[in-house]
């Protein structure tokens, strides 16, 4: 890439190149590089061996093969579950995350070579999966249209999940990729308060800038589902906030909502709690036995939350968007130490309101298209 006024960082000096410790070598690591347009991040460029990864037996997931051409984001979303992955690269799950992005810079090279391998099944394969695929450097790297070509050429269906507006400049290679394969794309959005947002996720395009990217792509008729996660307890799950979301989802012509609470594992628990004991301190706008109870739970892998206001909130959902509502399902929680009341003073037994996240919408996970329906 040649980038103007880039400053190419050795490897023994990266540790100099971002505000967190780079602890290099990278497995192909060409080189690391700074620019001022991305002030404070670093970009790690390596040439990968293999980039379709196989999702591990057993797991929940609705897809079996995932691409990842970058490790790190810069999104920064407080919340991102994807953290702890950054630490099998000796990163840490905080700032490096943020600020110590992996490029694979041949990733769409690599990709075709597997794909025209006879033993290739044409499983569906999901981008978006663990970092976005459309955070702000793919605007230089451009990774992504060389791995759409590849996967359509090959007969593969793909789904796309992001934050990034940036996926506009590829409607017109998606619309011609959709005429090949299966094609599901899905925008993540949940909240419409612009100020929460660029606190809590502060390098995403902003709400309102994607409720027009789920406008384009519907205008483009290309199929846009939204994953609504996750709905932050206390902080963006009342009825009003719940109403603004879905109505302005509704609007868009959203094609399905998959909806869910928070939810913390480690790495990303710890994180958050930093965050939140910063922005909401004792007196803020939190209530106080709520704070004080998240920031006290360390052992619990899972944040608790009001399933309640949630689930109210997608009965709404069903009559904005017209969708039949699921049959009643049995959902198993998670024991927990968290217990108090929600804030409309009523009790709530120890443990109530945490657990895996619910669904709704279309199919069980609508964004990922034909191929994977129901499958979630």
């Amino acid at each position: 890439m040649r980038w103007d006024a880039q400053a190419l960082v050795p490897a023994p000096a990266a540790e100099a190149a971002g505000p967190g410790p780079a602890l290099l070598p990278l497995a192909g690591l060409v080189r690391s590089v700074t620019t001022p347009e991305f002030a404070g991040i670093t970009f790690h460029e390596v040439t990968a061996k293999s980039v379709l990864n196989k999702v591990p037996a057993g797991s929940r997931m609705p897809f079996e093969w995932t691409v990842n051409p970058y490790r790190g984001c810069s999104h920064a979303c407080v919340y991102c579950f994807a953290r702890k992955s950054h630490t099998y690269l000796d990163f840490d799950a905080g700032l490096d995350f943020d600020s110590q992005v992996v490029v694979k810079v041949n990733a769409a090279e690599v990709l075709r070579k597997e794909l025209a391998k006879p033993s290739w099944t044409r499983q569906q394969v999901a981008l978006g999966t663990n970092t976005d695929p459309y955070q702000r450097a793919e605007g230089r790297y451009r990774l992504l249209p060389g791995i759409i070509s590849a996967l359509a050429d090959s007969g593969t269906p793909l789904s796309i999940l992001t934050k990034g507006t940036l996926l506009a400049r590829d409607i017109p290679l998606l619309k011609s990729a959709a005429t090949q394969v299966p094609v599901g794309l899905g925008i993540s959005l949940a909240m419409t308060t612009e100020a929460l947002s660029e606190a809590i996720e502060p390098g995403t395009p902003g709400p309102r800038a994607r409720l027009k990217l789920v406008s384009r792509l519907r205008e483009a008729g290309l199929p846009c589902g939204v994953m609504a996660m996750p709905i932050l307890p206390w902080l963006s799950d009342s009825d009003e906030a719940l109403d603004a979301l879905f109505a302005s989802l509704a609007a868009a012509g959203a094609t399905g909502v998959t909806a869910g609470a928070l939810y913390l594992k480690p790495g990303t628990r710890e994180w958050f709690l930093k965050w939140l004991a910063a922005n909401h301190p004792a007196g803020g706008p939190l209530p106080a036995v709520v704070r004080h109870r998240i920031l006290r739970v360390q052992g619990v892998p899972g944040l608790a939350c009001r399933e309640g206001p949630l689930l109210q909130g997608q009965a709404r959902l069903h009559a904005f968007l017209g969708i039949q509502p699921p049959g009643p399902r049995r959902s198993p929680r998670r024991r927990s130490r968290v217990s108090g009341r929600d804030h409309s003073g009523s009790a709530r037994k120890p443990g109530a309101g945490t657990g895996p996240v619910r669904r709704t919408g279309r199919a069980a996970n609508p964004f990922l298209g034909p191929a994977a329906a129901g499958r979630h």
